[in-house]
């Protein structure tokens, strides 16, 4: 079991997805850009390290316009050793990263220009975990997408589109129940389909579910995941900001809630994800109440499963 957070460490002072204006585009500035944020992601990776916090999403701006029509520079030959390096370090300290992408990759669109331009974005942040010589556990992250008026015709041009994919993405792909349109339920249709694991959202099924118990929920996400192809199952935890709209993610972790959340997991191991917005301030306390709680130990300066 391992806990993480999202793309941002507010503790350093660096970025992992340093960008620039597309008008604004050169060579030079991409191969800048790439290099500070490869920079910072090592930097990020060690923290995390000295922390235990052994769960990272990676931001998918690591290389600016990654998937773009005017990005044509070899960046994959040029920091092949860079990014080799990367995932030679989540090998050895047994890191698990993933990406995911922006609500703007969308599978399952009556547009094919947006279909199009979503499956080259998954193939590029795929190619990164690629090139750093990561495994098929190390996953791409996306929402089922959009309704378009017929639920039934969104889902089946999903999975029209999935078996379009190259096997190196649909290696990877897992796809997350959403607080409005697409539930546990529904990606359970998609998982019945073409066998694409469910990442599971607590607080996504807290604001749309069909009454299942989140015990139950979580043992039907974590079902769809191939213990030895996708590895632990991954899933998303946060809370509701109080008074806030539905849905929205805490700004720190509730202790109480989140002790609470851990019961309901009932043996079942899982990679978690914090969704909130104070990232490794969160993840450092969540790691300290699942030690308390018996399902890490602290070993010196890192964090591990039992």
């Amino acid at each position: 079991m391992k806990i993480g957070y999202p793309c941002v460490n507010e503790s350093l002072t660096c970025t992992s997805t340093s960008t620039f204006r597309l008008a604004s585009y050169s060579e030079e500035r991409l191969v800048q850009a790439v290099s500070n944020n490869l920079a910072c992601l090592q930097r990020i990776l060690e923290y995390n390290v000295s922390h235990g916090l052994l769960f990272f999403r990676m931001g998918s701006g690591i290389v600016p316009f990654g998937s773009h029509p005017i990005n044509t520079f070899p960046w994959q030959t040029h920091f092949a050793a860079e990014l080799k390096s990367v995932g030679n370090y989540i090998k050895a300290n047994k890191l698990r990263v993933s990406f995911h992408p922006d609500q703007f990759v969308v599978l399952n669109s009556p547009d094919p220009g947006i279909v199009e331009r979503s499956v080259q974005e998954l193939v590029y942040q795929g190619s990164v975990l690629d090139l750093m010589g990561l495994d098929s556990t190390m996953k791409l992250q996306i929402h089922a997408g959009g309704l378009y008026g017929d639920m039934e015709s969104a889902l089946t041009r999903w999975i029209a589109t999935y078996h379009t994919l190259p096997e190196a993405v649909k290696a990877r792909l897992v796809v997350e129940n959403d607080d409005r349109l697409y539930s546990l339920r529904s990606c359970l249709r998609l998982h019945e389909a073409v066998g694409v694991p469910i990442l599971f959202d607590n607080l996504h099924h807290e604001c749309l579910n069909h009454g299942e118990p989140m015990a139950e929920a979580l043992a039907l996400a974590f079902s769809t995941w191939h213990p030895q192809r996708d590895g632990v199952p991954m899933m998303d935890y946060s809370a509701q900001s109080v008074g806030e709209r539905k849905g929205k993610h805490t700004a720190s972790l509730d202790e109480e809630l989140f002790r609470e959340f851990l019961t309901h997991l009932h043996g079942h191991d899982a990679d978690i994800m914090l969704e909130i917005k104070d990232k490794e301030a969160s993840a450092n306390r969540a790691c300290a109440i699942m030690h308390d709680v018996g399902l890490l130990v602290r070993a010196a300066s890192s964090t591990v499963s039992i």
